[in-house]
Parts: C-alpha cells; sequence; structure tokens
C-alpha cells in the first residue's frame, strides 16, 4: 500500500485533516470561482435571461452530478474501508465497478441530449422566453456526460486513497481552463450561453484525459484492471447503498431549484429567476469551503474505522466540526455586510443589486448552522452508515427548505421564498444534533474500549 494511504492511520490529526482538507477547500474554492465567474460572463454577455437559462438548466446537470456522486461518494467509502483493512485487492474490484457504473451514466446523459431534453426543460419551468436559453446551455453538457461522470466520480477515489493533492489539482484544472475559455467562446465567437457549455466539456474533457493517465501509469494506490471492470451485484448494491445519501442530496439540491424557480415565476417573474441564477452561485461559493474539511475528513474517518482506531476517528470530528463553525461564522458575517458588494460584481441593474441583496441577508441569516449539517451527514456516510447519512443529507432540503419554498410564498410572495432557508437552517441543524447526541459515545466521549460499540442510529 502506498504511503498516501498508509497515513491515513499514522500521521498526527491536526497535520492529517490540514494536509488533506486544505487542497480540498482549494479545489473547491477554485470550482466555486469558476461557476461564479461563468455566471459573470453570461450575465454581462448575454443578460438576465442567459442567467435565468442556465439556472433553468442547472438541475438537469445535478440529476446528472447526483448519480455520479452516489457512484463516487459510495466508492470512495468502501475503498478507504478497504484499504483500511488491508485488503488492496478488493479495493480494486470496487474501482472496477465504479468505472462501470460511470460508463452507464454517460451513455443514459447521450441518448437524453436527443430525447427528453427540452421537454424536461418545460417540465423544470423553462418559460417561452427562457427556454432558448437551457437548451443552448444543457445540450453539450448532456453531449460530454462521460467526462463529467468520469471526473466528479474519480475525484472522490482519489482523496479516498489519501491523495488529496492530485484531487485538488484536479479540480482546479478545469475551472482556470473554463475561466480562459468562457470569454473566448462567450464574446470572442459570440456564442452566448452555449459557448459557457462547449467551454465547459472542453474543461471537463481534458482534465478527464490527465486522470486517466494518473490511474494508467501506477501513480494511484489503486489498478484500473479490465477483469476488475465485470459489474459484481454486491460490490455495486454496496456502493449504491452507501452512496444513496449523496444522490439524495443532489437531487434534492435539484428539486430545491426547480420549486424556487416554479414559486418565483408564480409570484414573481423571469427577472426573479434571473437574481435567484446569480445568489444561487454565490451561495454555492460559501458553502464549498465547509464542503471541502468534510471531504479531508472523510477517509481519515472510513479508514481509521476500518482499523478500529476510534481515539484518531474522534479526534477528526471533533477537529472538524470546531473548523466548520468557524467557517460558518464568517460567512455570516460577510452576507449580513457586504450583499450589496458581491451583487455588484455581477451586474450594474440596481434593481438586480437591491433585490438580491434584501435576498441573501434573508437566506444567510442563519448560515452559522450551516458547518454542523454539511459534517453530520457526510460524518455516517464515511462510516458506511446509510440510513443516518440518508435522513441527515435529506433533513435541510428534502424535509424542511421545499416544503416551505411551497408553502410560504403563499403568505408573504417571493420574499416567502428567502425566508424558508433560514427556517429550514434551523430544524436540520436541530435534527443534526439529535443524531450526533445519540452517538455521542462513539464520536465526542473518550472511552477504554468502543471497539464493539452499534450507533445509536445505525439501524
Amino acid at each position: 500500500m502506498k504511503e498516501q494511504s498508509q497515513r491515513l492511520g499514522t500521521q498526527p490529526i491536526p497535520k492529517l485533516l490540514f494536509n488533506l482538507s486544505v487542497p480540498a477547500m482549494i479545489g473547491m474554492f477554485v470550482m466555486a470561482f469558476y461557476n461564479v465567474v461563468d455566471t459573470l460572463f453570461i450575465a454581462r454577455g448575454v443578460g438576465i435571461l442567459g442567467v435565468a437559462g442556465v439556472s433553468i438548466a442547472f438541475p438537469v446537470m445535478m440529476i446528472i452530478m447526483a448519480i455520479s456522486a452516489a457512484v463516487g461518494i459510495g466508492g470512495a467509502s468502501v475503498i478507504s474501508r478497504r484499504l483500511g483493512e488491508d485488503k488492496p485487492e478488493e479495493a480494486n474490484k470496487v474501482f472496477g465497478n465504479i468505472i462501470f457504473m460511470v460508463l452507464l451514466v454517460s451513455v443514459v446523459g447521450l441518448v437524453g441530449a436527443f430525447t427528453f431534453m427540452e421537454p424536461l426543460l418545460i417540465l423544470f419551468g423553462a418559460t417561452p422566453d427562457i427556454l432558448p436559453h437551457a437548451v443552448d446551455y444543457l445540450f453539450p453538457i448532456m453531449l460530454g456526460s462521460i467526462f463529467f461522470s468520469f471526473a466528479f466520480t474519480t475525484n472522490s477515489i482519489i482523496r479516498s486513497e489519501g491523495n488529496s493533492r492530485f484531487a485538488m489539482i484536479t479540480m482546479i484544472i478545469p475551472a482556470v481552463l473554463n475561466i480562459i475559455l468562457d470569454p473566448i467562446f462567450i464574446f470572442g465567437l459570440d456564442m452566448g450561453v452555449q459557448g459557457a457549455s462547449i467551454a465547459t466539456v472542453i474543461s471537463q474533457a481534458s482534465v478527464s484525459i490527465v486522470i486517466l493517465r494518473y490511474f494508467l501509469t501506477g501513480k494511484s494506490t489503486l489498478e484500473m484492471k479490465l477483469p476488475d471492470l465485470r459489474p459484481q451485484l454486491l460490490v455495486i448494491k454496496e456502493t449504491l447503498t452507501i452512496g444513496m445519501p449523496a444522490f439524495v442530496r443532489q437531487v434534492a439540491g435539484s428539486a430545491m431549484i426547480i420549486s424556487i424557480n416554479f414559486m418565483l415565476i408564480k409570484y414573481g417573474g423571469d427577472f426573479e429567476v434571473g437574481v435567484f441564477g446569480i445568489v444561487h452561485k454565490l451561495t454555492m461559493f460559501t458553502i464549498m469551503p465547509m464542503i471541502g474539511v468534510l471531504q479531508g475528513m472523510q477517509p481519515i474517518i472510513g479508514y481509521n474505522y476500518g482499523a478500529k482506531q476510534f481515539t484518531r476517528l474522534r479526534e477528526t470530528v471533533v477537529l472538524g466540526m470546531k473548523v466548520v463553525t468557524i467557517i460558518s461564522a464568517l460567512i455570516f458575517i460577510i452576507m449580513m455586510t457586504l450583499p450589496e458588494v458581491l451583487m455588484h460584481i455581477f451586474t450594474g441593474d440596481q434593481a438586480v443589486i437591491e433585490s438580491g441583496s434584501q435576498a441573501m441577508r434573508i437566506m444567510f441569516a442563519m448560515s452559522i448552522l450551516i458547518g454542523v449539517q454539511v459534517v453530520s451527514g457526510g460524518l455516517y456516510q464515511a462510516l458506511g452508515m446509510a440510513k443516518p447519512a440518508l435522513i441527515l443529507s435529506m433533513a435541510r432540503q428534502v424535509l424542511f427548505l421545499i416544503p416551505l419554498v411551497l408553502i410560504l410564498p403563499n403568505f408573504f410572495g417571493v420574499t416567502g421564498v428567502w425566508l424558508a432557508f433560514p427556517l429550514a437552517d434551523i430544524l436540520a441543524f436541530s435534527l443534526s444534533i439529535f443524531f450526533l447526541y445519540g452517538d455521542r459515545t462513539l464520536f465526542f466521549k473518550k472511552s477504554k474500549d468502543t471497539s464493539d460499540y452499534i450507533p445509536a442510529h445505525s439501524n
């Protein structure tokens, strides 16, 4: 086993979490920055309807990403535990089955581009003015779904073996390429939103080649072997069961955006959909650092749980919770004090700036609670405990946010959409605390022997 995997069970936790989380945070930050810049170019080059078109198309992209997340994150959990149990050959079989599932996802995306794409966009709320922009953006994305699926899935796998530095590079490469190509295609070639989409596909294809070379040249702990691509039902079932919370989280995000767009069109119009398109990209930007910390925690937790090193597991959880809480507090301060500055980056339209600033202040009113929510679901996922991971992954968006988005606008109009966010944060935080408290013996309390401990919410 390579040193990059062995250190998960030996290196001091503060140093290890720093070494794994910082590259993940940088990678996520750069990706989020690319998303913001992408929206900025579209807003400046096409206008608010172009942003609205991307906002309508984005849930379809999230469905593709949801399947990839289920395969990648579920597989990463299984692989990190197999490595912790010193079973490299079984880890390779899991990896081979993951590649097989990526190919299946790609076929669905390719077929969908020519069949159900446009009806799906209409179902998701595209108006006659928005639909052409949404189609222009989504068609190239679906044609290139193999690159998105492969890059998105393998990033989780690379992290699971402890190589956070290369995982960071695989996020930075497409982001930087995209930032370079966007103005060329959008402005230089006058291709509008389709230019932004083509730039994204080219960027993902480029990094896919880099990742493939990594696995084929022996730089990975894992080996890509043709016999391992043969599907094994038990491996696929375990991977998807553990990855289901990630799938639900991504699909819930898609459903959330669809619900919000629907209610904004009902109680506002295309203008509000465009405003939300900008605000949503800023929202993604703020949550990425916390996801980076979680991504650093997961391989440590999975490996040490498999190796029955529970003291290291607890130390990782406590330190991670402290870090994400600090990040949450900083986000709260920024969003309460600088929303106008952030909106002004995207547009000079005063109406858009005022509307977006009001929305952000309301949406982030309870953002200090987000960190614990992010970590709790991912914590159970790293341990391979599908049920609590699924419930906590569903909590904020499915159980609380979507119902509130559909209910509150009936009383408060467009403002009701924004109010749903802080209320959902309070409820999801409370549920996370309930689960963590129930399993405090495993996660927080130091005891002489927890090798036979059964988590309170594992069944």
